[in-house]
């Protein structure tokens, strides 16, 4: 009997959406503390255009001799277990696979990943929503950590708030008790209302803290009140202090736990779930070519 494959979508050398392919690769059964999970659905992400263009080649952060897999983010159900693991198959499940430098990534029709690292998915959120949820999600709630608790009518300014993870962050900074107003586009005075949120298209200097969704890095800096905080979202390039703000970089990591809580917020309606468009897997380049043109709200999501 042969082995038995799966397809998945890979870079072999980056050079943008025309460098995506489907291959395919071994099945592999779950060892101990892991679990194979049929993907139903994966979500597209601006760092997936990133890998797919060679930004991260270009960073040194990638570097595989065959192929790099793409996609972070993915759900599904549970197709097989390995030794102590408690979920079952059948299972739904939500769940986030990090860092750049990896054969394969959740653009793929199934994975074998920590089972600690996975959320079941509550009963009444679809599998394409809730593959939305995990890299943003646990992004912002991060970013929200890091700003730490408000000072008495703390005033929050979210760079980006229209985005995936600012319109998180719009969400569970509110709950943690800041005065939060997102900046963004006038076409999206509405969603970022719609969260609570108050709205704004420029802004001045002064605020306690800045969430930097926008990756505007120094210009939003530079919003920030002396002695402030400012959060950011690159990692990878993270601004030099001035004028006594606190700067803090999110470093996202799989969260099962924190995960679990995200997805059941938005199953009931806490936080937003936006589908732009649902796609095949071999539509995968499509995706990341109307990705790249911007203005999208909400994510593409590949459907194996």
């Amino acid at each position: 009997m042969g082995t038995r494959t799966f397809r998945t979508a890979v870079v072999r050398t980056p050079g943008g959406p025309g460098a995506i392919e489907i291959v395919d690769v071994p099945e592999r059964e779950p060892g101990p503390g892991e679990v194979r999970v049929a993907v139903a659905a994966a979500a597209v992400n601006p760092v997936d255009l990133g890998v797919a263009g060679g930004f991260f080649h270009s960073l040194g952060l990638i570097d595989q001799p065959h192929h790099t897999g793409l996609g972070w983010d993915f759900a599904g159900t549970v197709d097989a277990v390995g030794p102590g693991v408690d979920l079952t198959a059948g299972t739904r499940v939500a769940g986030l696979v990090v860092g750049f430098d990896r054969d394969y990534g959740t653009y793929a029709e199934q994975l074998v990943v920590p089972a600690a690292d996975l959320a079941v998915v509550p009963e009444d959120l679809d599998l394409v929503a809730a593959a939305t949820v995990p890299l943003n999600g646990l992004a912002a709630a991060q970013v929200v950590d890091l700003l730490g608790e408000p000072p008495a009518g703390g005033r929050l300014l979210v760079t980006g708030a229209a985005g995936a993870v600012g319109g998180y962050v719009l969400t569970l900074a509110s709950a943690r008790g800041w005065r939060v107003t997102g900046l963004a586009r006038a076409g999206d005075e509405k969603f970022v209302r719609g969260l609570g949120a108050g709205f704004a298209t420029d802004a001045e200097p002064g605020w306690d803290a800045v969430a930097d969704a926008a990756a505007w890095q120094e210009r939003a800096l530079a919003l920030v009140r002396d002695g402030g905080v400012f959060v950011g979202v690159r990692p990878n390039a993270q601004p030099a202090a001035e004028r006594g703000v606190a700067v803090r970089v999110i470093e996202t990591r799989a969260d099962g736990v924190r995960l679990a809580d995200l997805l059941a917020r938005t199953a009931a309606g806490e936080l937003p779930a936006r589908v732009h468009a649902v796609l095949p897997l071999d539509r995968a380049a499509d995706a990341h070519r109307a990705m790249a043109e911007g203005g999208v709200r909400g994510r593409y999501v590949l459907r194996p």
